[in-house]
């Protein structure tokens, strides 16, 4: 699914009418109804709630008082909240202002501070609070009485106590969230739910407080969907099951493990047994026919008893315990990578020095899709000229905001700044898929394209999460391919955070460790081929 930015959908909205005769008002009329259809059926007591919906005079809170009329028509009475003068609003918004009060003529109008002290009490006693204060077109921070208006609504219920805040759904855009990657400061609105329309708005991925979107629901109010998918100048998109319609999710009957391909993963060493083994198991669950694991043969007895149907290759050592250059020699590593669909280097090799000359000479010599993270990374640190210089003509690499500073030559926090702009130039430059790990990991790809992804969630933050990644990677690319390898890429990006969605479900964010996330992956699996089949259809 695209993501637009404020101007790009204003673009969309304004084809629809001219391209395709579909009035705004009638536009407002699907926004609204669309929200307040999420709204019913995802709230099955909405209505034994209090629901209060508080509109700006923009196109926004028309959206909201759309909202309030089809809660009407379903027995749920809202409290409506109008920040203007009725007289300000224009256009669609002035239209359904109207067929509000033809409605029920309720509506409490707040313009000043002292009118918002006298009406503040009722988010108290709200059990569900619907956004629709400001939508894209915000171009600064939020001031004045909006401003305190967000922070009421964001510690609603805490100033009475209450052990459960009210559910904050937001129209469109949370309330002062930027459409765009820019921090305007002031205070946003802290939604559970943001209800965004036709397609995912850039800020709430890439803004420093996209956290506040909570969970990004999309739904289409008109807009045909080639008008978006048909047009090449719009390169970011979302990964979302349909996105994934062309895999061939679903197996032949006829296949065999040959039919799923070999995965091959240079991990481990003396210490880090552990990357290997979390790496070799990741990438057998995510569907490679068959997986070796080549690891230095002081540590294969443990990889091998990691996990039983995981293969193995003994790699001659250092005396440290890591890969040595000697593997090279009379052929022996040309041997192991005989007839293997995807090369994955990296977890747990080692920065030793002799270590990361013999990956820099496989890397060179290798005809096959290579995958970098971890160490396979650190071993091009201040030598980024040899992603060039090489004789493969496909590379991913999935670094975290660390590993592509010192890439790079910049800080993390310089590369988180401008996170999707360091994955693109750098794809473009390496010409190199590259996966940007971090809250909302993006997939650049060669050609300008980027994916962000927004399953996960905090509890990966920890040590083996990264192994887990490389494996599934590995796995997809040795069953599906690379003929359309962005779109197997973006698939391993987006169950890795779904499965460790789901082991936070079970087992909590805190607790969970990083093969938590490989047990979980067949319930995610499960949950995306039932996604992807609704998306098909």
């Amino acid at each position: 699914m695209k993501i637009l930015t404020a101007e790009q959908m204003r673009d969309v909205d304004r084809l629809t009418t001219e391209r395709f005769g579909v009035p705004s008002l009638t536009l407002m009329e699907n926004a609204g109804a669309a929200i307040a259809d999420y709204l019913l059926t995802s709230y099955a007591d909405l209505a034994a709630r209090k629901v209060v919906i508080l509109c700006g005079k923009g196109n926004n809170g028309g959206d909201g008082l759309v909202v309030a009329r089809h809660l009407l028509e379903h027995n749920v009475r809202p409290q409506v909240i109008l920040f203007a003068e009725p007289s300000a609003l224009r256009g669609d918004a002035a239209v359904n202002l109207q067929r509000w009060q033809k409605e029920t003529g309720d509506l409490r109008k707040v313009t000043s501070k002292a009118e918002w002290d006298a009406a503040r009490p009722v988010l108290d006693d709200a059990g569900m609070i619907v956004d629709a204060l400001l939508g894209t077109g915000l171009t600064g921070p939020v001031e004045g009485l909006l401003a305190g208006v967000i922070e009421d609504v964001n510690s609603a219920g805490a100033r009475r106590g209450k052990v459960l805040p009210a559910e904050i759904v937001s129209v469109d855009m949370p309330s002062g969230l930027p459409s765009g990657a820019e921090d305007y400061g002031g205070p946003v609105v802290a939604a559970r739910v943001t209800v965004t329309l036709t397609a995912p708005k850039v800020g709430q991925f890439l803004s420093p407080r996209a956290e506040r979107v909570g969970k990004l629901v999309v739904r289409r109010i008109g807009t045909p969907p080639a008008l978006l998918d048909d047009d090449p100048k719009l390169k970011l998109h979302w990964l979302e099951p349909g996105e994934f319609r062309e895999l061939p999710m679903v197996r032949r009957r006829d296949a065999n493990k040959g039919s799923f391909g070999h995965a091959l993963l240079l991990t481990g060493s003396l210490g880090k047994s552990g990357a290997a083994v979390l790496s070799g198991r990741a990438a057998l669950r995510a569907g490679a026919g068959l997986v070796t694991v080549a690891t230095p043969h002081d540590v294969l007895p443990i990889v091998a008893a990691g996990m039983p149907e995981l293969m193995t290759a003994p790699l001659l050592s250092t005396e440290a315990g890591t890969a040595s250059m000697a593997n090279c020699d009379f052929g022996r590593w040309e041997q192991i990578a005989h007839a293997k669909a995807v090369l994955a280097i990296g977890p747990g090799l080692s920065t030793h020095p002799e270590t990361q000359q013999f990956i820099h000479t496989i890397f060179a010599g290798t005809s096959l899709p290579v995958i970098l993270d971890a160490d396979g990374l650190n071993a091009f640190d201040g030598k980024t000229e040899q992603f060039t210089a090489r004789k493969t003509s496909l590379l991913a690499m999935t670094p975290h905001p660390g590993e592509m500073g010192r890439l790079v030559g910049k800080t993390p926090a310089e590369v988180q700044r401008r996170r999707l702009a360091t994955a693109q130039e750098t794809a473009s430059q390496w010409r190199a898929y590259v996966v940007l790990k971090g809250f909302h990991t993006i997939l650049a790809t060669p050609d300008g394209r980027a994916f962000i992804n927004s399953t996960g969630n905090p509890g990966m933050a920890k040590g083996g999460t990264g192994d887990v990644l490389t494996g599934m990677l590995a796995g997809l690319t040795a069953e599906f391919g690379t003929e359309h390898w962005e779109r197997v890429l973006g698939l391993g990006v987006y169950l890795h955070g779904l499965a460790g969605d789901l082991a936070a479900e079970r087992i909590g964010e805190g607790p969970m460790v990083a093969s938590d996330l490989i047990d979980a992956l067949p319930a995610a699996f499960a949950q995306f081929i039932a996604e992807w089949d609704r998306a098909r259809n």
